[in-house]
């Protein structure tokens, strides 16, 4: 009787050194990046205090060189204030919910070997990440509230490392290859 034919099982080696493959560096990236969008929104909404005085003051530009050519920008209304704040930690919140979705779309994708959905829902999830850091604290915030004249209320330096770390992941995610089940192939 003979019996069914089955995929040989991997050494331990080999499955250590699955662990290096383009794809699961992806994983790990986008649960990463996850993490700390869950942990920044946790905070904002658990201490809303602390970020809520620096998104005051930035958007007041109470502490900017006072430039009356740039003065008409401040918003002193505490309720608009308020509502930037909240879009701010809404827009945080739906970001780690669509990496942490990203990071499982990952898990499954290394089990079945297609990455285009983690792909997609990835890049989703960090172009809010850009959206938020380039085009909402540094763009926004740093030129048009002119945040970089400011010692004591400036995340333009907290802003940029996570546009990187964004970019970063960008860039690594589109490197797989487009067709499905490729990149098993890859030896990377």
């Amino acid at each position: 009787m003979n019996a069914p034919l089955s995929a040989p099982r991997p050494r331990p080696l080999e499955r250590l050194l699955d662990l290096g493959t383009l794809p699961v560096v992806c994983a790990v990236l986008t649960g990463l990046v996850a993490l700390y969008m869950s942990l920044v929104a946790l905070g904002n909404i658990t201490d809303p205090d602390t970020n809520e005085a620096f998104v005051r003051h930035v958007l007041a530009m109470d502490t900017t060189f006072q430039d009356e050519d740039l003065m008409w920008r401040a918003i002193t209304n505490k309720t608009a204030q308020d509502v930037a704040y909240f879009g701010i930690i809404a827009w945080e919140s739906l970001t780690a919910v669509v990496l942490i979705s990203a990071t499982f779309a990952w898990g499954r994708g290394l089990r079945t070997g297609l990455f285009d959905h983690p792909r997609r829902l990835a890049t989703v999830g960090l172009l809010m990440l850009e959206l938020l850091f380039v085009g909402g604290f540094i763009t926004i915030g740093g030129e048009w509230f002119a945040m970089w004249q400011s010692h004591s209320w400036n995340g333009l330096d907290p802003a940029f490392r996570n546009a990187t770390i964004g970019a970063f992941a960008l860039v690594l995610i589109h490197q797989l290859p487009q067709k499905p089940g490729a990149a098993k192939q890859l030896d990377v």
